[in-house]
């Protein structure tokens, strides 16, 4: 670990649940009841799996979601739209995930995965809808964030598409063990961008 990602773990608070604006509600997701039967049951989903990979039994999902509720460095959650659940999203700080070491981060930047959870909802364009309001959440949540960024598999390209219009910028394509990322950020300034 550097210096600098010894300083922004320390300093650097847990990544905070976007403030979102109606019809988007989102909630800290709990990892029993009728969210991890939603998470759970989504995740199964032909459309999720193909890129998460995460068909996992319920008592694994139940011990995902809890140790990310006891650290601090992925916050996970369900967004609802007009009071039903919509998505499952995973909100980390990028200063401490393995996506650190593949560009220049700042200590605030924030990071989203996210799975919109039937498929019978996405190519309706409330994905991008979505991933813009998560966006302007997060950023309005941490004002020390200047950049939310997204790491989506490229050969998933509706996820590309609607990061992208939604206002994440290309910066280019990492090749992590599982898949090789389209690197996707949203600025808060256009000066925030990498160089």
């Amino acid at each position: 670990m550097t210096s600098v990602e010894r300083e922004s773990h320390v300093t650097v608070p847990a990544p905070p649940l976007p403030r979102l604006a109606g019809p988007w509600s989102a909630h800290v997701a709990r990892a029993e009841g009728t969210d991890l039967d939603l998470v759970h049951g989504w995740m199964r989903s032909p459309h999720i799996e193909a890129f998460w990979h995460q068909a996992w039994p319920r008592e694994r999902w139940a011990a995902e979601i809890a140790g990310h509720l006891a650290a601090d460095a992925v916050l996970p959650a369900l967004i609802s739209l007009d009071g039903r659940p919509l998505a499952y999203i995973e909100v980390y700080r990028v200063s401490r995930d393995r996506l650190a070491g593949h560009y220049p981060y700042r200590p605030h930047d924030l990071g989203l995965h996210i799975a919109i959870g039937e498929a019978s909802r996405t190519g309706q364009g409330l994905g991008r809808s979505l991933l813009r309001a998560l966006a302007e959440g997060l950023l309005a949540a941490d004002p020390a964030c200047d950049r939310v960024v997204a790491e989506p598999d490229i050969t998933n390209v509706p996820s590309v598409k609607a990061f992208t219009a939604a206002g994440f910028r290309p910066s280019g394509q990492l090749r992590l063990p599982e898949k090789t990322a389209a690197l996707l950020i949203r600025p808060r300034r256009q000066e925030d961008m990498p160089r």
